[in-house]
């Protein structure tokens, strides 16, 4: 299901209001978001289910100068949650106005008047407001006094604590993709529309797929075992490079670039999703081309192996 995405509050469609909203910024959509979403569901299953998110992500608003740190850019964070049963995404442009807004006028004007909330759920570490001067327990007071339910969700845990984005970042900066599924519940992708390279992949037998990072965040650099969504909604398999290329003098900006296995065709300007499974070996320096040419042999060998 493709939700509908709504970015003001004060003009909600009326078949879109009266829904029952889980809230949180929901980076990644992991277990723990969809906890929330289902709580949600579960607590007025009659009405239509959706999920409020704030774009851009506040951390980016206070602090824009931060690296790149997002695991889901809105399109896909939307995908992921109407996947999960919402019917619409509230994702609300976070700007200095809503940022000034003290929690009780949140509460009011945006869930209680503008989207006519009948049941809101959240986890208990979600703030709101001026400050981020509200929280769960005042979320569930405003809530009580207006006549509307509230269901405040305990983190979803497995051995290590809590799952959370910001786990899921550094285990993907430590190059352990397949604790990001786990958490996750899929494998993590970036999503982007491919652009020209310089066509060396061309001549060295192994043509790319070449994307950009952009506001993603950054794993490990290096190569990995990948699968990849194809923009017909098929699956391949392949082998992906996220570096700087050192060998060849080295790139300002972290490029990804992906081979994929027994396939050909023309993907420049359409949009794949490149979904990492095993993190293979880190970004290295060779001498010489036909040093590069031979890793690059391996690799493919290494992921063929690694995705059987």
């Amino acid at each position: 299901m493709t939700p509908a995405i709504l970015t003001d509050w004060r003009a909600v469609p009326a078949g879109l209001r009266g829904c029952t909203i889980a809230l949180g910024n929901m980076d990644g959509v992991h277990r723990g978001h969809l906890a929330v979403l289902q709580a949600a569901h579960a607590a007025r299953p009659g009405a239509k289910l959706a999920a409020l998110t704030f774009e851009p992500h506040p951390r980016e608003h206070f602090r824009p100068d931060d690296p790149p740190f997002r695991l889901t850019l809105l399109p896909a964070k939307a995908a992921a949650l109407g996947a999960a049963g919402a019917a619409a995404v509230y994702a609300l442009r976070f700007d200095a106005a809503l940022a000034a807004m003290p929690a009780e006028t949140f509460f009011e004007a945006v869930l209680r008047e503008g989207l006519g909330a009948v049941h809101l759920s959240c986890g208990q570490d979600f703030a709101f407001g001026h400050r981020r001067g509200g929280g769960a327990a005042s979320l569930a007071r405003l809530a009580e006094a207006a006549g509307i339910g509230t269901t405040i969700v305990p983190p979803v845990t497995d051995a290590q604590g809590p799952i959370s984005s910001t786990r899921i970042r550094r285990v993907l900066q430590d190059g352990y993709p397949e604790r990001a599924t786990e958490m996750l519940g899929r494998p993590w992708e970036i999503r982007g529309e491919v652009v020209h390279g310089d066509k060396l992949g061309r001549v060295l037998g192994w043509p790319t797929a070449n994307m950009w990072l952009g506001r993603h965040l950054e794993p490990a650099r290096g190569v990995y075992a990948v699968t990849v969504s194809l923009p017909d909604g098929t699956e391949a398999k392949g082998v992906a490079n996220i570096g700087r290329r050192p060998t060849l003098g080295g790139d300002p900006e972290t490029r990804l670039e992906t081979y994929i296995f027994d396939w050909s065709g023309d993907l420049y300007g359409r949009e794949i999703g490149v979904r990492l499974v095993r993190f293979l070996r880190p970004d290295a320096k060779f001498n010489g081309l036909e040093e590069l040419k031979a890793a690059i042999a391996q690799d493919a060998e290494d992921a063929r192996a690694a995705l059987r």
